[in-house]
């Protein structure tokens, strides 16, 4: 027996098909069926590689009295965060609002059949504990309460969505103290470990990049000593490449093991510009970053393509041990006895040495996260570490979250573009023009652009500020490399569409469009992911370059000036935000971003890699033919073999050398 979930398109939702619940998927359905059945709507929200989704699903949703209690007192719903973004915020918005600002996954809501919640919360075990009571309590609360006490019920709804609704987005009038923001993250960086703040600790990769756009010494060390730490410790994938989600620990030495796309799309080209700034004589840093940023790739062909040739969401952090039983992590995890079967007494003593394997063991059970110390031998340590990668391959594999999201391929193809023309990678350049072309075949649908699709089927659901955001900037870095017109056509329509569909009054964005819940969704500050409104500016900034349509870049004025008070008040988490303010300054201190037309057919020529590794941030770079058409004037009377550089209004002598090329890239006029 399966429910309705089994048609689902989401792995997360499918997950609980097989469970007696009578589950609905987030709809209009589902609410008119809570209305006529006049109950109250349970909502559980999570995603396919949350742990402890999958920990209440198999303690709660699959027991058969549950399930039972729940099909005769409520209309039930399952959401998958990552297909419908909107629907999480709303609500953890008001699960934060309820429980002192604490919220997480899996989400769990009631709400009237108006879709007003009235009790939220996160996890709830099936057994009672000291200060929490079990689902099952809570299950019979909440019943009782809308029969019992309903008044009380919707009262408190209405005032929670009153309450929520007011609020109001703080305002800044003038451009923050971009010196004072700089401090501000300073003061929070752990000056031990890198990285910022204590446990569980995320990679700020959006914070990084801010940290990068200067490259004065502080700034620089902050960001250097950040990207190395993280690139040593466990939360890093040392054999197989990528990241994890956090660490658990200040010292990146124990991950939450889920692996997500959106970490590693937008870790990946932190670490391709870390290297960029990194000087030649760090060689042992500029090593190890670009270890680091070649794993995520071959992670990324290994596990994470599918047959469309774009990019699934995540792998999960469960999976069996030998005798198939259910562990986090223990697919990553090794001991002193599994490197010397896996290697042999010699390389096996070496690797313990090296990834810091010890007998007690760094995690559990004796068990050791691989960690990176020392200097090691580079080709000693590609060797062991392919033989154990080998060997992991035939532990029970982590499951996949098959769902392939738009802003994330999106962010991931931004990166591989960076990474291809600075590394001179075209398999970099090939896989993310797949992906593209995943995204515009399936994802575009009548001018609107899906969230997610699966096994090449698009979901309805359009997706956000985000999505079309992080798309079009992929296109349009897409076309600069490629010198393909066609795609910079393609990210103009989606920015004239995001537009249309996300346009707030003071200029900025909504995240979302119009779902008719009690709220719209709208963040201004960069998390874990950048913002709508930040994905939204900087398209807007690199297609209004390169097409050479200054109103669009008005248009990414007026919306960052909606994030500069987040950027006063929390420049921890706002790092797109401050990024942008930041090469903003240095236009105004003569240093504008520039635009670098190389007139060629090899987009891989010395001159094109020269300018993608040393063009300021900010700044952007086409090639493409001499007479290219599709770039409004950049390739007008230009000849074959030169660059040509233009910073604002100024433009420089033409560059056949790249060794001229710092000159009119980074001179101050």
């Amino acid at each position: 027996m399966v429910n309705r979930l089994a048609e689902s398109s989401s792995d997360y939702l499918r997950q609980h098909s097989h469970q007696l619940i009578d589950w609905w998927e987030w709809s209009d359905e589902a609410l008119a069926s809570a209305r006529e059945l006049d109950r109250p709507i349970l909502l559980s929200v999570g995603y396919a590689s949350c742990h402890w989704c999958h920990v209440m699903s198999h303690e709660s949703f699959d027991d058969p009295a549950i399930a039972q209690y729940i099909n005769e007192h409520f209309v039930a719903i399952k959401v998958d965060r990552q297909q419908h973004p909107d629907v999480d915020a709303v609500f953890m918005l008001a699960t934060q609002a309820m429980n002192n600002g604490s919220g997480g996954w899996p989400m769990t809501a009631f709400l009237t059949p108006e879709g007003k919640p009235f009790f939220t919360g996160t996890y709830f075990p099936p057994e009672a504990g000291p200060g929490q009571p079990s689902f099952r309590q809570v299950l019979e609360a909440m019943a009782d309460a809308w029969h019992s006490r309903r008044d009380k019920v919707l009262g408190s709804a209405d005032y929670l969505v009153e309450v929520l609704s007011s609020r109001e987005d703080a305002v800044a009038d003038e451009v923050p103290d971009l010196r004072k923001a700089i401090d501000d993250v300073e003061a929070g960086f752990d000056v031990i470990h890198g990285g910022f703040g204590t446990q569980p600790k995320f990679p700020n990769p959006t914070l990084l990049d801010a940290l990068l756009v200067k490259g004065d010494p502080r700034s620089l060390e902050i960001a250097q000593r950040s990207l190395e730490h993280m690139a040593r410790g466990g939360i890093h994938d040392q054999i197989g490449g990528g990241f994890h989600r956090y660490s658990v620990d200040p010292g990146w030495v124990v991950p939450h093991f889920e692996k997500m796309l959106y970490d590693n799309a937008l870790l990946l080209g932190t670490y391709v510009r870390g290297w960029r700034r990194t000087a030649d004589h760090d060689a042992g840093l500029r090593a190890l970053f670009e270890r680091t940023a070649y794993g995520i790739v071959e992670w990324l062909e290994r596990e994470m393509v599918n047959d469309f040739g774009a990019f699934i969401s995540a792998l999960d952090a469960d999976s069996c041990d030998i005798r198939g039983a259910v562990h986090e992590g223990i697919f990553y995890l090794w001991n002193l006895d599994l490197l010397d079967d896996a290697l042999g007494a010699e390389d096996g003593a070496w690797a313990a040495e090296v990834f810091h394997v010890t007998k007690g063991g760094t995690f559990e059970d004796g068990l050791s996260t691989l960690q990176l110390r020392g200097r090691p031998d580079y080709a000693r340590l590609e060797q062991v570490s392919h033989t154990l990668l080998e060997e992991r391959a035939t532990r029970f594999r982590p499951a996949s979250d098959n769902i392939v999201v738009g802003a994330w391929n999106g962010w991931m193809i931004s990166s591989l573009v960076t990474g291809a023309m600075i590394f001179d990678e075209k398999g970099w350049l090939e896989l993310a023009q797949r992906a593209a072309e995943h995204l515009l075949s399936v994802h575009l649908v009548d001018g609107d652009l899906r969230r997610t699709s699966r096994d090449g089927v698009a979901d309805p659901a359009v997706g956000g500020a985000e999505d079309f955001g992080a798309v079009a900037e992929a296109f349009a870095l897409l076309a600069g490399a490629t010198g393909d017109s066609a795609w910079l056509r393609e990210a103009e329509a989606l920015l004239g569409r995001a537009d249309e569909l996300f346009s707030h009054a003071d200029g900025g964005f909504h995240d979302s469009v119009d779902t008719g819940l009690f709220d719209r969704p709208r963040s201004l500050t960069d998390n874990v992911t950048p913002s709508g409104t930040s994905c939204m500016v900087a398209a807007l900034r690199i297609v209004g370059a390169l097409a050479e349509r200054p109103e669009l870049v008005a248009r990414a004025d007026r919306a960052a000036r909606t994030m500069w008070a987040s950027v006063a008040d929390h420049p921890r988490f706002a790092g797109a935000a401050l990024a942008d303010l930041l090469i903003s300054d240095e236009a105004r201190r003569g240093l504008k971003p520039a635009v670098a037309v190389v007139v060629g057919d090899d987009p891989f020529s010395q001159l094109a890699r020269a300018s993608w590794r040393l063009a300021p941030a900010g700044s952007y770079v086409v090639t493409a033919p001499e007479g290219a058409e599709g770039w409004g004037s950049h390739f007008e009377q230009r000849s074959d073999g030169f660059v040509y550089v233009c910073r604002g209004t100024v433009c420089f002598d033409p560059v056949d050398d790249y060794n001229n090329l710092k000159t009119p890239l980074w001179s101050r006029v």
